[in-house]
C-alpha cells in the first residue's frame, strides 16, 4: 500500500503540472525570458540554464511611477496644443471662480464636462488652502495628472505581466518611462492622456477577465479569488465607459458610453445635450475638425505614429512579430486604421495605442537580455541589449528633455509672468495679437481684469477669413480697423514675428517692450515664431 502522505505528493505533482500544460497559449508563443516566481508563462523557447527573474512588488513599481511622473510634471514647461488650457482647465477654472472663456465648441455642445470637473475640484481644494497662487495655479493640474499617469504606468507592468512575464513587464516599464512623447505628453491635463490611463487600466481588467473565464492559469490563485470573471469585466467596462465619456472617440477602442455622464453634461450645459452625439457628428461625419487642417490618410502610419514611439518603433515590430500576440497588436492596427480615415489629424489622438506598441518593444528587449555577446578570443563586449538601450536611451531622452523644457515654452512663461504682475496689481488689461488659444488664458492669470484675443471661431460660410487670419495677413491695417487706438489694455502680447509689423502703432499709442522670452528655434506650420514680447503703456509702468 502507498502511504497517504505519498499520495498527495503524487496528487499535488499532477495537478501542478496540469496547471503547467494550460499555461502554454495556443495563439502566441511563450515570451523569450524563463519562466520566474510569481507567475508568468513559462517559455519553450527559453534557454535552461537563464537566470531567474527577481519580481518587483507592485507598490514599488507604483513609487517609482509617481516620483519618475511627478518630475516629469515639474520639467514640463512647453506649449503643445491649445486643448491643454482651452477645453480643461479654462473650463474648470469657470466652473470653480465663475470666470473663464468658453470656446465655440462649449456653445455647440461638443464637450463633455466630466473631465474639467476633476480639475475645478482641484482648484477649489486650493482656494479653501489659500494655494491659489501663480505657482500653485500652473503647476498642480499637472501634478495631479502626473499621479494619473503613475497609475497608468503601473497598470501597464501589471498587463504586461499578465500577457507575458515579470521579464517583459519590467521592459515594458523602461519603454514607457523612457520614450520622448509619453514623457512629453502624459502629464499635460489633455483629455488624451487620461484616456490613456483609462485605456491601458481597462484593458489589465478585461484581459483577467478573459483569462479567469477561459480558466487559464497565469495568474497567482490569490490573484486569480481576488479578480473574478464577472468583477473584473464590470471594471473594465466602468473604465471603458469613463474613456468615453472624456473623450467620445475613445469609442474607437471600446465601442461604449456610459449613459450617467449624459445626465451630467445635461445638468451643467441646463439643456438637453448629448455631448458624444455631437462630438461625433462635427467631427466624423460633418468633417468639422478639418477645419483645423488635414492631412494624408497614410500620415499616423507613415509620419505620426512613427514620430511618437521613435525609435522603439522597429523594436516593437520585431516584438510583435516573435511574440505573436495579435489581440494587442490588431487593436493598434485598428484604431490607427480608423482614425486615418479622419481628415484632421494630430499626435494625441493615438495616444492610448502607445503603450501598447511599447510593450512589445519590452517583450523584445526581453528577448535579447538573453544572449550574451562575446568576440573571437571570448572577451566580452556590447551586447545587442546593451547597445539597444544604449540608443534608446540617447535617442529619447535628450529630446524629452527638449521638447518639455525649451520647444514653444514662451506662451506659457510670458502667461506666468502676467499672473505675477496681475496678483501684485501691475496689470489692467491684455491684448493677445497672436493666432487665437496661443497661449493659456484666465486659467493661469487668475485674476478677473478684461483680456482680448484674436477669434478664430469656425465659420458656416466657407472661405470666410477669421480674426486670426486677418491679422496674419496684414497685422498692421487690421489692428487699426478693429482696435483703433490701443490705450484701453495695459499689456500687448505678440509673436517676434509680427512685432515688426505693429511696432510703429506700439510706440505711437505709448507703448514700451517691458519682457522677452524666448519661444522656438525653428517654425513649425507658421513663420518661425522665436519669441514672444510682451509691450506695456508706460503710465501702468
Amino acid at each position: 500500500p502507498i502511504p497517504s502522505s505519498a499520495r498527495s505528493r503524487a496528487g499535488e505533482e499532477s495537478e501542478s503540472a496540469a496547471a503547467m500544460s494550460h499555461r502554454r497559449r495556443p495563439h502566441a508563443a511563450g515570451p523569450p525570458p524563463p519562466p520566474e516566481e510569481g507567475g508568468g508563462d513559462p517559455s519553450p523557447q527559453s534557454p535552461g540554464k537563464a537566470p531567474r527573474i527577481r519580481p518587483w512588488p507592485e507598490r514599488r513599481v507604483l513609487a517609482l511611477a509617481l516620483a519618475f511622473r511627478a518630475v516629469n510634471a515639474l520639467l514640463v514647461r512647453t506649449y503643445f496644443n491649445p486643448d491643454e488650457h482651452w477645453q480643461c482647465l479654462e473650463v474648470a477654472h469657470r466652473v470653480a471662480f465663475g470666470y473663464g472663456h468658453l470656446t465655440w465648441e462649449w456653445k455647440r455642445g461638443l464637450r463633455g464636462y466630466l473631465h474639467p470637473l476633476i480639475f475645478a475640484a482641484l482648484y477649489k481644494f486650493l482656494a479653501f488652502l489659500h494655494l491659489d497662487t501663480p505657482w500653485f495655479m500652473v503647476m498642480a493640474p499637472r501634478l495631479l495628472q502626473s499621479v494619473f499617469a503613475a497609475f497608468g504606468d503601473l497598470y501597464l507592468y501589471k498587463l504586461s505581466k499578465l500577457i507575458f512575464n515579470e521579464h517583459v513587464a519590467q521592459w515594458t516599464l523602461f519603454s514607457q518611462l523612457v520614450n520622448w512623447f509619453m514623457f512629453f505628453c502624459i502629464t499635460r491635463t489633455l483629455s488624451n492622456s487620461l484616456e490613456t490611463v483609462l485605456t491601458v487600466a481597462g484593458l489589465y481588467y478585461w484581459f483577467i477577465a478573459i483569462k479567469s473565464s477561459k480558466g487559464i492559469s497565469v495568474i497567482s490563485k490569490q490573484q486569480a479569488s481576488s479578480y473574478q470573471s464577472p468583477h473584473s469585466r464590470k471594471v473594465a467596462l466602468l473604465i471603458a465607459a469613463l474613456a468615453c465619456a472624456i473623450r467620445p472617440t475613445s469609442a474607437i477602442t471600446w465601442a461604449i458610453v456610459l449613459a450617467a455622464t449624459t445626465f451630467l453634461d445635461w445638468w451643467m450645459y441646463g439643456s438637453r445635450v448629448i455631448v458624444p452625439l455631437n462630438f461625433l457628428k462635427f467631427n466624423l461625419f460633418s468633417s468639422g475638425g478639418d477645419y483645423y487642417g488635414t492631412h494624408v490618410f497614410h500620415w499616423y502610419f507613415t509620419q505620426g505614429f512613427p514620430s511618437m514611439i521613435w525609435t522603439f518603433l522597429p523594436l516593437s515590430v520585431f516584438g510583435v512579430i516573435k511574440s505573436r500576440e495579435w489581440r494587442l497588436s490588431g487593436l493598434i492596427a485598428w484604431v490607427l486604421g480608423v482614425y486615418s480615415i479622419l481628415g484632421h489629424k494630430e499626435f494625441r489622438f493615438v495616444l492610448p495605442v502607445l503603450p501598447l506598441a511599447l510593450m512589445f518593444s519590452g517583450y523584445f528587449l526581453a528577448a535579447m537580455s538573453q544572449f550574451k555577446g562575446k568576440n573571437l578570443h571570448g572577451k566580452r563586449h556590447f551586447s545587442r541589449l546593451q547597445l539597444s538601450v544604449i540608443l534608446l536611451i540617447i535617442t529619447n531622452v535628450p529630446m524629452a528633455l527638449y521638447m518639455s523644457l525649451f520647444h514653444q515654452r514662451g506662451t506659457e512663461d510670458v502667461m506666468f509672468y502676467l499672473s505675477k504682475e496681475a496678483h501684485n496689481g501691475r496689470v489692467k488689461g491684455v491684448l493677445f495679437l497672436m493666432p487665437c488659444h496661443s497661449t493659456p488664458y484666465y486659467s493661469t492669470l487668475h485674476s478677473s481684469l478684461p483680456m482680448r484675443f484674436l477669434d478664430c471661431t469656425p465659420s458656416d460660410n466657407k472661405g470666410t477669413l477669421d480674426e486670426s487670419d486677418r491679422f496674419l495677413m496684414n497685422p498692421l491695417d487690421f489692428v487699426g480697423e478693429v482696435f483703433g487706438n490701443l490705450s484701453s489694455f495695459s499689456h500687448i502680447v505678440l509673436f517676434e514675428s509680427e512685432e515688426r509689423h505693429v511696432i510703429q502703432l506700439l510706440l505711437h499709442d505709448s507703448f514700451q517692450e517691458v519682457r522677452r522670452f524666448f519661444h522656438s528655434h525653428f517654425k513649425i506650420d507658421r513663420d518661425l515664431q522665436s519669441s514672444v514680447v510682451v509691450y506695456s503703456r508706460r503710465d501702468v509702468l
